[in-house]
């Protein structure tokens, strides 16, 4: 069964903001149906770090959408049409948004759902790591049907997941599990990771490499995908809690630091790591993602806010969130547009370039 909301039962709210140097506005709210434009309000990102001069940037609209009370969206992926998936982990669905409408669609999972994470696979499904279900989920998005691959174990709670260059699944658990799933025998594979608890994050690289992080165990690991053995790679800071990663177009992971307020990145081919603090008096970087211009976003639960970072001028601008607190869990999007589940707000929201 499919739950479709209406239109009307979506609102929306816009910050434009201009990302020129020394570039300042006052507050101006105009107050739209939900049906029509959106409310919007001006304002300014917060720049840091990085000494170059950079030339006028492009406006950005930070956009909210609702979703029902009470589906703490947890993980987004956005689908090839610009649809946005998103895990309702509070209601045990997945939900699908469509931007241009505000249509909300809902799909049951199943009794006792509790879904975290969810990816578009490459056959342009969504998939699903469903830690209340102990599976791996599949729906079909033209009819809705739900296929489920249960784990031979009840206990792994189940994280994120990822395809890998040779259409696997891999998967991660923070009980101290990864594994794979192999799509066309459906045949599932479980590891016992490195010191236990803690995975959490999972990314593939160009090349179809695959690397998980470990949020308990401050580590990043790199999978060897025929034998399944992971290897401990070590960052620098001591338990800085490594939480979320992932994959520039040079295979180099960036990772989000819970503990230490931080962003890194591990470049496989030198076997070096770089690390840069997050702006703010309390940083707490949740969730990391690569936009297709190499650019880093990250969620900074301690100031409310998306951030983005970029490598080459070393410099962060922040976004602040319009719901407080909106605590985003994890970021995906497409070219010019970034999107993030608000788990706090019962929102999802967007920062798009135009």
């Amino acid at each position: 069964m499919v739950v479709t909301r209406p239109r009307g039962a979506v609102a929306c709210l816009v910050i434009v903001v201009m990302l020129a140097s020394g570039c300042s506005s006052d507050d101006d709210e105009i107050n739209a149906d939900d049906r029509a434009a959106p409310s919007t309000t001006s304002s300014a990102p917060e720049r840091s770090g990085g000494s170059a001069t950079h030339d006028p940037a492009p406006v950005v609209d930070v956009i909210e959408y609702d979703v029902p009370s009470g589906s703490h969206p947890h993980d987004v992926a956005v689908a090839v049409d610009g649809s946005v998936w998103y895990t309702a982990q509070g209601s045990g669905e997945l939900g699908r948004l469509t931007p241009e409408t505000g249509q909300v669609d809902e799909i049951p999972l199943g009794g006792g759902s509790r879904p975290h994470g969810v990816i578009v696979g490459p056959d342009g499904a969504p998939w699903i790591t469903d830690g209340g279900l102990d599976a791996i989920v599949r729906v079909d998005p033209s009819t809705s049907d739900v296929q489920t691959f249960p784990l031979p174990r009840d206990d792994v709670n189940l994280n994120t997941a990822v395809f890998d260059g040779d259409g696997t699944l891999w998967f991660t658990g923070q009980a101290g599990i990864y594994g794979r799933l192999s799509v066309d025998s459906g045949e599932i594979d479980l590891y016992e990771a490195p010191r236990g608890q803690g995975p959490y994050g999972i990314a593939a690289t160009p090349d179809g490499d695959v690397y998980f992080a470990s949020l308990a165990n401050s580590y990043l690991a790199r999978v060897d995908r025929a034998t399944g053995a992971a290897t401990v790679i070590e960052p620098p800071t001591a338990a800085q809690g490594t939480r979320r990663v992932w994959s520039d177009s040079r295979g180099r992971l960036w990772t989000s630091q819970w503990e230490a307020g931080q962003v890194a990145v591990y470049d496989p081919g030198t076997d070096e790591w770089e690390e840069w603090r997050l702006p703010g008096d309390e940083p707490q970087a949740y969730a990391v993602y690569v936009d297709d211009r190499d650019r880093v976003w990250l969620s900074d639960f301690g100031a409310n806010a998306l951030v983005a970072f970029d490598p080459a001028s070393e410099e962060f601008v922040s976004f602040p969130l319009p719901s407080d607190p909106g605590e985003v869990r994890q970021l995906h999007g497409r070219s010019d547009e970034v999107w993030g589940a608000e788990s706090a707000a019962d929102k999802l929201v967007v920062v798009r370039s135009r």
